[in-house]
C-alpha cells in the first residue's frame, strides 16, 4: 500500500498545518511526527487527548506513521463514558500536550507529550519510519455517540481512510493547492479524518481556527484559503451574519468550495448564503462506520437539501421494511440506506454481536432513511429510530417538515419528532425556538404554514416552545433528549 501521507515522505516544504500562531510545513511535520513515531512504534494502541491544537494533529499523525491504532478522546466526555472508552480500548499510552490536565482514568498509563517546539530542525536526516502497515490494519478506533447504549469503538482500517479521502479528491477536485479552513473538533471523522488527514494526504494545508467565529472564517478565506468545512450550526451563524457583514460575504464568495456535513443543512440557510454570496454550500453524507458515502460533486449540481450521489467505489441502495431493495426512485418512496465499499469499518471493538447485526450480507445497515431522485441524488429524511414518523398510515420524514418550519419568519430553530397517538399511531410534534421569544407563532399558524407547503398529513399536531434545542459537540440535534 502506498503511504497515507506522500507529502510527508517527500518532506515537502509547503505549509501543512496552522493552529493560531503555530504552524508546520510538511517537512517539519515529517521530522517532528517521525521522531515521535519512532518513540511509540510497537505500542498496541494509543489514546490521543484530542484538544483542537497542533499537538493533537502531530500526535495522531505520529501514531499513523508508526502503524499504531489511534483512539481519539473527546476532552469533554463525562467520567462514566470516558471510563468505558479507556477500559474498552485498553490503550498503553496517552498522547497529550504537556499543559493538558488528564483525568484520573489515565493514571497508570505512560504519557507522551506532543508539544510543538518553536523551531523544528529539518536539516538532519529524517528518522527511519516503520514500514507501511497492511491496508486492513487498524488506523483509528473512533467511538460512536452512544445514543443506544455505551459508545461502540468503530475500528477504521487504513484502507478505509485512504479510500474515502481519495474518493473526495475526485468528487471535490481536491488538490495540493487547496487551503482548508475549519474549526471542528479533532476527535471525530469530520474534523480529524476529513479536516486534518485530508489536506495532509493531498499535500495541501489546513488552517484550524481553534474556535469558530465568523470573523475567523472571513479572515482566512480572504487571505488564501480555498475551502471551508463546517456543520450546520456554523453555516447558520454565517447566514445570520451575512446581512450586516459585507466582508464576510466577499470572503465566502471567493471560496472554491463550501462543505457542510454531520447533519442536514436547512434549505433556508442554503438559500440565504447563496443569495448573499452567489456560492452554493455542498453537502456530503457519511458516518463513523462508513466514513463518506455520498457528496454533491464540485462539478455537479449543488442541489439544496440533498447529499449528492455515491462516491467512487461506494455502492448504495435503499431497502424497504421487509429488506427488499427499492428499485424505482421517486420523491415519496422512503427506504433505509445500506452501503458497501472500501470505505467501511472492519468491526466494533470487542462487539462481534453488534458487528454481525450491523450487516445485511455485505451491506452495512446505516439506520438512515432517505429518498432518491431518479438521477441518483440522495435526500436524507432522518434516522430510522428518531426521524421516521408513522402517522395515519403514512411514512413521514421529519427533515422536510423541519425545512418548511424554518422558512417561517417567526422560527429560529426547529426539530420534529413523533409521539405515540391512539388514533394516528404517532402524531407529529414540532419543537420550536421562536425568533422573538415574546411573540412566538401560534401552533395553528405553524400547522397552516406546513399544510400550505406539504401534504396535510404532514402538519404538526403539537407545538412545543424552547429557548434552545439540545445539540451535541458536532451540532446535531439530540432528539432523544427532546422525547425524554
Amino acid at each position: 500500500m502506498s503511504p497515507l501521507f506522500p507529502a510527508l515522505v517527500a518532506t515537502s516544504p509547503r505549509p501543512a498545518l496552522r493552529f493560531g500562531d503555530q504552524a508546520l510545513s510538511h517537512a517539519e511535520l515529517a521530522s517532528l511526527a517521525g521522531a515521535l513515531a519512532v518513540r511509540i512504534a510497537g505500542a498496541p494502541r494509543v489514546a490521543v487527548w484530542a484538544t483542537p491544537t497542533l499537538g493533537t494533529a502531530v500526535g495522531v499523525v505520529a501514531a499513523l506513521l508508526a502503524g499504531v491504532p489511534v483512539v481519539p478522546v473527546n476532552p469533554r466526555t463525562g467520567e462514566r463514558e470516558l471510563t468505558h472508552i479507556v477500559t474498552d480500548s485498553s490503550p498503553t499510552l496517552v498522547l497529550a500536550e504537556s499543559a493538558a490536565e488528564l483525568p484520573p482514568v489515565f493514571t497508570g498509563l505512560a504519557r507522551v507529550d506532543t508539544d510543538v517546539p518553536a523551531t523544528v530542525d529539518t536539516t538532519t536526516a529524517a528518522p527511519a519510519l516503520p514500514a507501511e502497515p497492511p491496508p486492513e490494519s487498524p488506523a483509528l478506533i473512533v467511538y460512536t455517540s452512544g445514543t443506544t447504549g455505551p459508545p461502540k469503538g468503530v475500528v477504521l482500517p487504513r484502507r478505509a481512510v485512504a479510500a474515502t479521502l481519495d474518493a473526495l479528491e475526485d468528487a471535490w477536485q481536491w488538490t495540493e493547492d487547496d487551503v482548508l479552513v475549519h474549526a471542528l473538533p479533532l476527535f471525530h471523522v469530520h474534523g480529524l479524518i476529513l479536516g486534518i488527514l485530508g489536506p495532509l494526504r493531498r499535500g495541501g494545508s489546513v488552517r484550524h481556527l481553534g474556535r469558530f467565529s465568523t470573523d475567523g472564517v472571513a479572515r482566512e478565506l480572504s487571505s488564501g484559503a480555498t475551502m471551508l468545512f463546517g456543520v450546520p450550526t456554523m453555516y447558520h451563524r454565517l447566514a445570520e451574519a451575512l446581512a450586516d457583514d459585507p466582508a464576510l460575504a466577499e470572503a465566502l464568495k471567493g471560496a472554491r468550495l463550501l462543505v457542510s456535513g454531520s447533519a442536514a443543512l436547512p434549505v433556508h440557510d442554503h438559500e440565504r448564503i447563496a443569495a448573499a454570496t452567489g456560492r452554493r454550500v455542498v453537502e456530503r453524507y457519511g458516518m463513523t462506520e462508513t466514513l463518506m458515502n455520498t457528496s454533491v460533486r464540485a462539478d455537479g449540481e449543488p442541489r439544496a437539501g440533498t447529499v449528492g450521489v455515491p462516491l467512487a467505489g461506494v455502492d448504495l441502495r435503499l431497502v424497504d421494511e421487509s429488506g427488499a431493495e427499492i428499485t424505482v426512485y421517486d420523491p415519496e418512496t422512503v427506504g433505509e440506506i445500506q452501503v458497501r465499499g472500501p470505505n467501511l469499518f472492519t468491526e466494533y471493538l470487542n462487539r462481534p454481536d453488534a458487528t454481525d447485526a450491523a450487516f445485511d450480507g455485505g451491506w452495512f445497515r446505516t439506520g438512515d432513511m432517505a429518498v432518491r431522485d431518479p438521477d441518483g441524488y440522495v435526500r436524507i429524511v432522518g434516522r430510522k429510530a428518531t426521524d421516521l414518523i408513522k402517522s395515519g398510515g403514512y411514512k413521514i420524514g421529519a427533515g422536510e417538515i423541519e425545512n418548511v418550519l424554518l422558512e417561517h419568519p417567526g422560527v429560529r430553530e426547529a426539530a420534529v419528532t413523533g409521539e405515540p397517538d391512539d388514533d394516528l399511531g404517532e402524531r407529529i410534534v414540532a419543537w420550536i425556538v421562536p425568533a422573538q421569544a415574546e411573540s412566538p407563532p401560534s401552533a395553528e399558524e405553524l400547522a397552516a404554514h406546513v399544510g400550505a407547503q406539504l401534504a396535510s398529513h404532514k402538519r404538526p399536531r403539537t407545538v412545543r416552545y424552547l429557548d434552545a434545542l439540545p445539540r451535541n459537540d458536532m451540532g446535531k440535534i439530540m432528539k432523544r433528549a427532546l422525547n425524554g
